[in-house]
């Protein structure tokens, strides 16, 4: 396992909402985080990113240099962005995409939208690329276990069935034309513990869907980061790897459109969400680790 910090600076443009935005505080570090697995044939690692996205030509970029580096595999490298919407300036575009376009259009996307920053872009390619190498190196015999958690109270569908026969998006708190969720949740806390072989936790692999976007203000890698440092609190190890891969978030959310009172402030929903499933993974773990496999 390995982390390498991917924080932007203040001043930096914030990704994640239609216009223009910057970030003016620091809340809590972004980060990269990496897990290199090896059976003896092949090895794979995963990358977790408290990013909004990451694009294709970084991926490509970065398993090149990673193969370069170490001899994984391009193929054997999956890379999953967290959908943070208080991370790093990689924006909705990338220099030179609309070199070609109208001057309207480059108006609105250099001008009116998030675009990424160059700068910062070479910093988290370096980045993601010495978590991987760094992981490789630490490898250690170890053993591992696989369990599913479950946890349903923290993420909602945002979209909406209407009596028009419509589905709408955040249709709305008290909304009385809303009849039901237009679509489910995944409920599913997939979690992997690794131990060494003297049974101390190396490091933690978590899945969840639900949108990145509790927002506490100032750069912060959002709920991510409370899930972190509460699986970091309960298993007493202040250092411990936690690789998030984001799920299937598409339409999950963490706003329920049918609740009954206020939405939390962006603070405390932060530790709501990310309490709630590092709680799950914790108990998981419990589980997990007494018997072989499930």
């Amino acid at each position: 396992f390995a982390e390498k910090d991917i924080t932007p600076d203040i001043g930096m443009e914030q990704p994640g909402n239609y216009g223009k935005s910057y970030h003016r505080s620091f809340h809590d570090p972004c980060k990269v985080r990496a897990v290199v697995f090896d059976d003896g044939k092949k090895r794979v690692a995963l990358v977790g990113l408290d990013l909004l996205f990451i694009t294709r030509d970084i991926v490509k970029e970065t398993r090149a240099e990673i193969q370069k580096r170490c001899g994984i595999a391009p193929d054997a490298i999956m890379m999953s962005a967290s959908h943070n919407h208080s991370g790093g300036p990689i924006g909705m575009g990338e220099p030179g995409d609309y070199d070609k376009a109208s001057p309207l259009v480059k108006d609105l996307v250099n001008n009116k939208s998030i675009v990424s920053d160059p700068g910062y872009i070479q910093y988290l390619k370096k980045q993601i690329v010495e978590a991987v190498v760094f992981a490789d190196a630490q490898r250690v015999d170890a053993k591992m276990a696989v369990g599913i958690g479950h946890e349903d109270k923290v993420s909602f569908n945002r979209r909406q069935k209407m009596k028009n026969g419509l589905t709408y998006s955040h249709a709305g708190v008290g909304n009385p034309d809303i009849i039901d969720y237009a679509g489910p949740i995944d409920p599913d806390v997939g979690t992997i513990g690794v131990w060494d072989l003297s049974g101390n936790l190396l490091g933690v692999v978590v899945n969840f869907a639900n949108h990145n976007t509790t927002n506490p203000g100032g750069i912060s890698a959002n709920w991510v980061g409370s899930m972190e440092n509460v699986i970091r609190g309960a298993t007493g190890n202040a250092a411990l790897p936690v690789v998030f891969m984001q799920g299937a978030c598409g339409d999950i959310t963490q706003v329920d459109n049918f609740a009954k009172y206020a939405n939390p402030s962006s603070e405390e929903w932060r530790e709501i969400v990310g309490g709630r499933i590092g709680a799950e993974v914790f108990k998981t773990l419990l589980l997990i680790r007494r018997g072989a496999g499930r």
